[in-house]
């Protein structure tokens, strides 16, 4: 209730436009040349409910959909769009804000029992970027250690 609107927006600056915009382009250029793919980033965040994230939620959702309106419009010119979504990952950013209680508490939520690697999220998207993923748009990877299944 008392979060500013100067953190909703820039929230949603950073996380949806800076994705629309960076995508606009990369497309436009993909479309023309017929081939391209674009991996966003979205987060585990865009399909649960994570307290005190309202914008970084609605952002990261709001990721997803734009992943599905881009993979429809641009698959028939050869461009797949695909999002991928994970957990807490061990980046040096990650490290510190999930840092003590708050990260242990979360890790136990995991059922692998950990935050990703950026290696692991690394290989995933190395994936869908590759040739044996053509056939793969509009998806949405959950790579959260079986969070959102429990």
């Amino acid at each position: 209730m008392d979060a500013p609107a100067q953190r909703w927006q820039k929230t949603l600056d950073i996380n949806l436009s800076g994705t629309f915009y960076m995508a606009q382009a990369a497309g436009r250029a993909m479309v023309e040349a017929g081939y391209g793919r674009i991996i966003n980033l979205a987060s585990q965040a865009a399909v649960i409910g994570l307290d005190q994230h309202a914008a970084y939620c609605a952002s990261k959702a709001a990721v997803v959909g734009l992943t599905h309106v881009l993979s429809l419009e641009w698959a028939p010119h050869g461009v797949t769009v695909n999002a991928v979504s994970p957990t807490v990952v061990e980046t040096p950013l990650g490290k510190a804000a999930w840092a003590g209680e708050r990260g242990e508490k979360a890790k136990a939520a995991i059922p692998v029992g950990r935050f990703a690697q950026p290696e692991e999220v690394a290989a995933l998207i190395a994936f869908v970027a590759g040739d044996d993923a053509a056939m793969i748009s509009g998806s949405n990877y959950l790579m959260d250690g079986g969070f959102s299944t429990v």
